[in-house]
């Protein structure tokens, strides 16, 4: 098998940067440090392709490993056929691969197996042969009793030699791949309530079915939720008649011979008890793993603008998780984040102490000089806001609260890191300390949490968890090294997320901070244990020093490239061509353009580009809320079927994906991500279920 071929193929890249890429991670160099220091190498090919490109090459050498272990484990059983060994060689998928394995497998004690121990393989080779008369049938059944063997009787015999038989047909790869290509083509799921007379979320699924080619991946989801908490009973559905049919016509050779009738039993016998239990299996595998990959791209959609939301910089933050029986905790953070001051107070449900609450808000905003509220999204937190909003409408001040997705607050506080950066905190304090900090820098508060718990995501707790962490840990890279880090304020959680670095050496980069003082250059990073020079070329460019002796050390201009920098510096660069430059300097053009960015605009944060959250001062109830009422709002969650938008009412609205563009859409990120700012205008509210109904069509 050509690997280079198939990625080159597939990914529509040039051979000699698909090569390149290949050996840059078999030398063991990051993904984040091959898409930003070796451009010229890659034809500047982006994070998120090389690592679609490393799952693929990683898919590729497992199935290559695994056709030569087939092949030899076929070969030591002396079975193992030129042509054989040709259809593993060609095989494209794993399943593939395994289905040609399938009949020489070790299999458990079967039917089939019970009736080889008894002898019975001979037989099923003559009815399957189908050339034996009537008379000559009944002397070979004969010879094949044997009291010894417990085959007492000529039904006995015929019996296990058709278990032989239905085995062979439910092992033979060439009929199972005929038999799923049907199934995909015309194969029809089907969804049926387990009780029709309870109602559940899974109602529209009690009497439901879709063919298998066009059934929607969110929809397959929630199928397997409502079949795994016992609310429904799922199956696919395929025109046996036309499979068995199929079946006779490749085993059946003499439709008149006396072994006919035992040939079509058995084969009807293989499908329905041993193939196409195992196909449904399989294709109920397929569709979920399809399901879950897309929910997975889904969630790294949304989890990446999420993550770069630009940070409110240089502002004194009132942080408040809201609550009803236990009060809504509130904490202080000045302009660095740092904690100056918390309490707790009672505006809500049961005490509803609004007034105690608004002087002692109102106390902390004049002595610590308060800027911003943030306010958890969560339980109480809209009778909140109305409590906020009416004292911000009292002090006459330039103050705002913004509404902050508490999501994975909880999970933060009650964390190892939680209660290693607050460890005299009550949890509940810590929650308003990370929703304060989630406005100041999202990216630096929210790697402190396992992203599949921020909240962006569909059905995240029903999928292959293994596979969701990897994927989001790789947005979470990206996301942090295309930032970059403060070496001397970063938090472990954070610098592990750095190029190269492991949580170990994190770790041992905070303590070397601790013990020695600040750093005052990125080369002191190899006096930190167990970071050597090849974690120091990966990392070292993502790394900031503000204020450090080597002014480049703020920058993303990796050390290897100083010189070029210096000399880019002593020159009238801005009027020259950039080919004519790189040929001076001796550098690529892509990692000359990165130089002269990062000169002119050091310690840049590619943040400050996006969109800033919405401040508010006021308050909306959905009773405010009017048909064709124009909003804007801030899209919180972007899942297949639509956008959850906060337009600042208790609950999110939903701009179906048929609203969401004038234009057809395959899918609403087409449109919009998380963190967009929209303007949308209200179709329906339905005060009662508290959903609101929104669209984006025809808004100027």
């Amino acid at each position: 098998m050509d690997i280079l071929s198939i990625l080159v193929e597939e990914f529509k890249l040039k051979p000699n940067h698909v090569m390149n890429v290949i050996n840059l991670l078999d030398e063991g160099n990051t993904i984040p440090f091959i898409a930003r220091y070796r451009k010229e190498q890659t034809g500047e090919m982006q994070d998120v392709t090389i690592r679609q490109l490393y799952n693929r090459l990683t898919y590729l050498r497992n199935l290559e490993d695994r056709k030569n272990e087939v092949i030899r484990l076929i070969d030591e059983q002396g079975k193992l056929t030129d042509e054989l060994k040709h259809e593993i060689t060609v095989a494209e998928t794993l399943q593939r691969v395994e289905d040609l394995y399938r009949p020489y497998r070790q299999k458990r004690r079967t039917r089939a197996t019970i009736a080889k121990e008894k002898g019975l393989e001979g037989l099923a080779e003559v009815i399957m042969a189908q050339d034996v008369t009537e008379e000559q049938f009944k002397l070979i059944i004969n010879t094949y009793i044997d009291e010894e063997k417990e085959v007492l009787t000529e039904e006995d015999a015929l019996s296990g030699a058709m278990d032989i038989i239905a085995e062979i047909v439910s092992d033979n790869a060439e009929y199972r791949a005929k038999i799923k290509k049907i199934a995909y083509e015309r194969g029809i799921l089907v969804s049926e309530a387990v009780d029709k007379e309870e109602k559940t979320v899974y109602d529209m699924y009690y009497d439901y079915k879709e063919p298998i080619k066009s059934i929607a991946n969110h929809r397959v989801l929630a199928i397997n939720r409502g079949e795994k908490e016992k609310k429904l009973k799922i199956s696919i559905s395929l025109n046996d008649d036309e499979v068995i049919n199929f079946l006779k016509d490749s085993l059946v050779k003499n439709k008149d011979n006396v072994t006919t009738t035992y040939l079509y039993n058995a084969i009807e016998d293989g499908y329905k008890r041993l193939l196409f239990p195992s196909i449904e299996r399989e294709i109920r595998n397929n569709l979920t793993e399809k399901a879950e990959d897309d929910a997975i791209n889904v969630f790294s959609m949304n989890l990446k603008p999420l993550l770069m939301q630009p940070p409110i910089k240089g502002k004194v933050v009132m942080g408040i998780d809201p609550g009803f029986r236990t009060g809504c905790k509130v904490a202080i953070l000045d302009e660095t984040g740092k904690l100056l001051d918390y309490t707790t107070v009672y505006p809500t449900e049961p005490q509803n102490h609004i007034e105690k609450t608004k002087i002692k808000l109102k106390e902390f905003i004049h002595k610590y000089n308060v800027n911003i509220i943030a306010i958890g999204n969560g339980t109480a937190s809209r009778e909140t806001e109305f409590v906020v909003a009416e004292m911000i409408g009292e002090l006459n001040g330039d103050i705002s609260y913004v509404i902050v997705s508490e999501a994975g607050a909880s999970i933060y506080s009650a964390s190892e890191v939680g209660q290693k950066e607050f460890p005299d905190l009550d949890v509940t304090i810590r929650g308003a300390v990370s929703i304060g900090r989630r406005l100041q820098d999202p990216l630096a508060e929210l790697v402190k949490i396992e992203p599949k718990h921020i909240g962006v995501g569909q059905y995240q707790h029903d999928l292959n968890q293994g596979k969701l962490d990897e994927a989001l840990k790789g947005v979470v890279e990206d996301c942090v090294n295309s930032v970059g880090v403060d070496l001397n304020t970063a938090s472990p959680s954070l610098l592990k997320y750095v190029s190269g670095i492991s949580t170990r050496v994190a770790d041992n980069i905070v303590t070397h901070r601790e013990e020695n003082g600040k750093f005052s250059t990125r080369k002191e990073l190899l006096k930190v244990k167990g970071l050597g020079p090849k974690t120091f070329e990966q990392c070292v460019g993502f790394l900031r020093i503000p204020g450090g002796e080597e002014p480049l050390d703020n920058t993303g201009v990796h050390p290897e490239s100083y010189d070029i920098a210096r000399q880019l510096l002593k020159i009238d660069y801005k009027n020259k061509d950039i080919e004519q430059l790189s040929t001076q300097l001796g550098v690529g053009v892509p990692t000359l353009k990165d130089i002269i960015k990062e000169l002119e605009k050091p310690g840049r944060d590619p943040r400050d580009e996006m969109q800033k959250p919405i401040l508010r001062q006021d308050v909306l109830k959905i009773e405010d809320l009017k048909k064709d009422m124009i909003l804007n709002g801030t899209v919180r969650n972007v899942v297949d079927f639509g956008a959850f938008v906060d337009i600042g009412v208790k609950e999110d609205g939903l701009v179906h994906i048929s609203q969401l563009s004038d234009k057809y859409i395959k899918h609403p990120k087409e449109v919009v991500q998380v963190g967009d700012i929209v303007k949308v205008r209200i179709i329906d509210v339905d005060k009662e279920r508290g959903r609101i109904s929104l669209s984006m069509k025809q808004i100027s």
